[in-house]
């Protein structure tokens, strides 16, 4: 039988712990955690390329993302 969790926000009365009760579903604008690993050369890099342009690892994450994005429809 599978361990009831011990992370995230308490379960509603009546709802089954599943892979959605540690993800934030309060609204288009809340935050999840987006873990993965890359090169320490790599992380250096980028944070040091976000820091000199005034924007934080995820601004950049993000604006890189949308870029890509823009590109793949032509």
């Amino acid at each position: 039988m599978a361990k009831a969790p011990t992370k995230g926000k308490p379960l509603k009365p009546g709802l089954e712990p599943s892979v959605l009760t540690f993800t934030n579903h309060d609204g288009a604008d809340a935050f999840t955690p987006l873990n993965f690993r890359v090169p320490a050369k790599f992380h250096r890099e980028f944070k040091i390329y976000a820091v000199q342009n005034g924007m934080s690892m995820v601004e950049l994450l993000q604006q890189s993302f949308q870029l890509m994005k823009s590109q793949r429809k032509r």
